[in-house]
């Protein structure tokens, strides 16, 4: 039975359904792999395959087949050029074809055969065209019983239609779903830096070694383990440290940092566990040990491989025990601290050395976080230099106008022994020597930095008098960042008094500064 199409119904319910599904086509590729084997069927055929164009290897390919002959999976993905074959000629004409006999037609190529080792008796071609093109071709081959007929070439030539438009949909669909993958990398990427913006606005840096710094301190916020923070001075482990417990279910208490290698022993211990009244000389009243003052809240133990074995013996009982003796004390205390403690020792070899308990060690060392040397993160140098820059221009209220590439060029490519505390001071000082409205360069900044950059940058300009001012207003505004804008530190390595320094400052409009603040960026503090 056929309508006015000449079709049979059997070929036009196949139509119908094909129409249907591929309406609401995403993925295609089970439905089309399902049309091309019930068409193969339903021409009697031993194969049914599309034939996809690729334009930038001008090559065909074959990404899905039907067919009951060992050939099929060795056809699967297997490239021939689009220049031959039935399909080519398909393809360049945009109309339909059928072949009878191959052998008997040049147009047939028999490179696939050659592979397969199947023989191509007759074949039935169609173009899929779409609005932006042909795709390639939808190809039947060999008859089981007879031959192919008019009707069913003009059964390939409507069903083609369809599944020229389910692939068209599934190619857009698809660099639809590769756009979206991207856009949604991009964003998880933003979305990464502004977290880590957001949650240790304080720190600075951008670099893998500091990603991996960020993600150790986001498991250490959520989990009350002891943390060891290892680095070298100057990298930020305190800013770390107070990071951790400003995003810890403990931010509410309090967070008291102490540096270990600044006190004797004795002084340590009276410190951190405190003492009663009468304990030793001079102990006219009971006093509070900072793990009491920091209870609830997180203790900072900064350089906690300077302490001597019997104050380490005292540390590991609080981490232990949650509790310790005041110095003349009689009755423990008990306290909930949570510790995290620094160094810039390796840890591991004093341990071998005998000079860190073992026990402590491991007490310790449960969550360690190294943080790395600028020296290895040197892209986040510029980073630092434009917040450093901001941060005192703001602070001592000049207008400056950034940094010059050679400039940044020197500040990339020196080595940092004291990392980005040393940094910081380096900006102090360049940025007390460049006028207001200056951009900063290579002779504002250190011997040091800028080696020989600073002579060959820097240009005669005024009188002798003019020059030997100038000169001296920058050395003895590089003594005073040298030395923290220490006026009795800075005049001592001058070779004059205070009072002189003093009024060399007033005559040169240096202002007294204060040190710059260590809690800005990491390595303001150990």
């Amino acid at each position: 039975m056929t309508d006015a199409s000449g079709l049979p119904t059997s070929h036009l319910s196949i139509l119908y359904e094909v129409g249907q599904s591929f309406a609401s086509l995403i993925e295609p590729e089970d439905l089309i792999a399902t049309v091309v084997g019930r068409t193969r069927t339903l021409l009697d055929a031993e194969g049914c395959s599309i034939i996809l164009l690729d334009p930038a290897a001008d090559e065909f390919y074959f990404p899905y087949v039907a067919n009951d002959e060992r050939g099929g999976e060795r056809v699967k993905g297997m490239r021939f050029p689009a220049d031959k074959g039935v399909a080519g000629w398909v393809v360049r004409n945009g109309t339909p074809i059928h072949v009878p006999d191959t052998s008997k037609d040049p147009r047939f190529y028999p490179g696939v055969d050659a592979k397969t080792g199947v023989t191509t008796r007759s074949i039935l071609s169609a173009p899929l065209r779409t609005r932006r093109g042909t795709l390639g071709v939808i190809e039947v081959v060999n008859r089981h019983n007879g031959e192919f007929t008019d009707v069913d070439l003009r059964f390939l030539a409507a069903l083609s239609g369809s599944v020229a438009v389910a692939l068209e949909n599934a190619q857009l669909y698809q660099q639809l779903r590769i756009s979206a993958a991207r856009l949604r990398e991009q964003v998880m990427s933003l979305e990464r830096e502004r977290v880590a913006g957001e949650r240790f606005p304080d720190i600075i840096g951008r670099s893998p070694a500091m990603e991996r710094v960020f993600r150790l301190m986001e498991s250490a916020c959520s989990s009350p383990i002891s943390v060891l923070i290892e680095g070298e001075t100057g990298t930020g482990k305190e800013l770390i440290a107070r990071a951790i417990h400003a995003r810890s279910d403990r931010r509410e208490h309090p967070f008291v940092a102490v540096n270990c290698g600044a006190l004797s022993e004795t002084l340590l211990e009276s410190e951190l566990f405190g003492h009663r009244k009468g304990a030793f000389t001079g102990a006219v009243s009971d006093k509070r040990g900072l793990f009491s003052v920091a209870n609830q809240g997180t203790i900072f133990l900064d350089e906690i491989g300077d302490t001597v074995p019997a104050m380490q013996v005292k540390l590991l009982r609080v981490l232990q025990e949650g509790e310790f003796l005041p110095v003349g004390g009689t009755s423990p205390e008990r306290v909930d601290v949570r510790v995290i403690c620094a160094t810039n020792r390796k840890l591991m070899e004093e341990v071998r050395v005998g000079r860190f308990r073992e026990d402590l060690f491991y007490r310790l060392s449960a969550f360690p976080i190294g943080v790395p040397p600028l020296r290895q993160r040197t892209e986040d140098i510029p980073l630092l230099v434009a917040h450093f820059l901001d941060q005192l221009a703001e602070k001592w209220k000049k207008r400056l106008r950034g940094t010059n590439e050679a400039a940044l060029a020197l500040l990339t490519r020196y080595h940092w022994p004291g990392n980005v505390r040393e940094l910081e001071n380096e900006m102090a000082r360049a940025v007390t020597l460049a006028a207001d409205g200056d951009v900063l360069q290579a002779h504002h900044l250190s011997p040091k930095v800028a080696g020989d950059a600073v002579v060959t940058a820097r240009r005669p300009r005024g009188t002798l008098k003019q020059a030997r001012g100038e000169f001296e207003r920058e050395y003895i505004a590089g003594v005073l960042a040298d030395h923290q804008y220490n006026v009795s530190h800075s005049a001592k390595a001058l070779g004059i008094s205070r009072v002189a320094l003093q009024k060399k400052m007033k005559e040169f409009r240096l202002r007294e500064l204060a040190p710059v603040g260590r809690s800005s960026t990491a390595g303001t503090s150990k």
